[in-house]
């Protein structure tokens, strides 16, 4: 395979060439690194990585090839991955195409032949940084002052970037058969919600509909009053907020929203990015780790049982630890010892910053969305 040269610059001076597999052209966004040993398309596919180049710590990538049903979303949105070495020839029964083909067809860029250990090393020391990698200029000064005039992620709404524009009924679930498997009946559906789509992954979708919770979709732009009402007269029996990317506190017309939701005790959950708007919009800012959270390998802690649950996560930011002046902690890191899980003391609302719908081993935390259904339905 034939690879044109990419000059990578980095905010704090760095300067590396090497070897591109994916879009050609002249790409800015945040370096972040995520050390799940598999699912490369569904990372790329996640929403949440909007804004982002994504550097492997497997240093093997590409080898399975890409799917359609490994797909979270309708395109790839991350602004490039970055690997220590791509496999072009790949092998699996399930793949239709490259990785490489995949890249070019959602425009996303492809960096090759590198040393993942450096960046990683770099970013876990000095945290996560602005970056811009082009496949056209090679010099330095240019990539650095092209860097300088570009907006950060934090300045960036990527949520109207990534939001469906159109409600839908999603009715897929993981119980549904595929081609060579058999899967038992997905449960009666028990429960009715109105999905907020920040970026929403498809597996969570899937996992509600999995639990006996019926799914509509609906964009970010959505009005609270409207909810309330569906939820006053039994059309629905609560609210999901998604996962999504960027910076929570840029998104100041949905906050003000969830705030009426609260306030009207509509049962509500968030993951991720939902889980950080119901804290910012309770009065509780959020701030910025150092490196963030990206894998498949995070160590949470249950409170209320005690056990260890083997977690997926993707998130830049955290919610304060004062925030349990009106909630409880449900879950904790235990990397960090950073909040996890909240359910509000005065409210029938809760949330997680993990992702329960992923599987990074055993499905330990899929028991979330049926604590969702437990909660609606009481």
């Amino acid at each position: 395979m034939s690879m044109k040269k990419v000059y990578i610059y980095l905010e704090n001076g760095t300067f590396l060439e090497a070897n591109s597999f994916g879009a050609e052209a002249t790409v800015v966004g945040e370096i972040v690194f995520n050390t799940s040993m598999s699912g490369y398309q569904e990372i790329m596919s996640d929403p949440s990585y909007a804004g982002q180049f994504v550097t492997f710590t497997m240093p093997e990538i590409g080898n399975v090839g890409v799917n359609s049903q490994d797909m979270e979303s309708s395109s790839a949105h991350a602004q490039g991955m970055i690997v220590r070495k791509y496999q072009e020839h790949y092998s699996n029964f399930r793949a239709e195409g490259s990785l490489s083909d995949f890249l070019k067809k959602y425009n996303v860029m492809g960096i090759c032949d590198i040393d993942t250990r450096y960046l990683t090393k770099m970013i876990r020391s000095e945290g996560s940084m602005m970056m811009i990698a082009s496949t056209e200029i090679n010099n330095k000064d240019d990539l650095a002052k092209q860097l300088s005039n570009a907006p950060r992620i934090e300045d960036v709404n990527y949520i109207d970037q990534v939001s469906t524009k159109k409600a839908y009924k999603h009715t897929s679930s993981t119980y549904n058969k595929t081609e060579g498997f058999e899967y038992e009946e997905a449960p009666a559906i028990k429960a009715k919600i109105a999905v907020i789509d920040f970026g929403v992954k498809r597996n969570i979708l899937n996992e509600m509909i999995s639990a006996g919770i019926s799914v509509d979709v609906i964009p970010n732009d959505f009005q609270a009053e409207d909810l309330i009402l569906q939820y006053n007269e039994k059309i629905i029996d609560g609210v999901f907020l998604s996962n999504g990317p960027g910076d929570p506190l840029v998104l100041k017309k949905e906050q003000e929203q969830i705030k009426k939701l609260i306030a009207a005790k509509v049962p509500m959950f968030g993951i991720c990015l939902g889980h950080q708007l119901l804290s910012i919009s309770h009065g509780y800012d959020t701030f910025k780790l150092k490196f963030g959270h990206h894998g498949g390998n995070h160590p949470v802690k249950n409170e209320k049982t005690g056990f260890i649950e083997i977690t997926a996560q993707n998130h830049n930011y955290n919610v304060p630890n004062d925030i349990t002046n009106i909630a409880t902690v449900t879950h904790r890191n235990l990397f960090d010892n950073t909040i996890e899980g909240l359910r509000y003391n005065d409210a029938p609302i809760f949330s997680v910053q993990h992702h329960p719908e992923a599987s990074p081993g055993p499905k330990e935390s899929a028991y979330i969305f049926s604590e969702f259904l437990t909660l609606i339905k009481r």
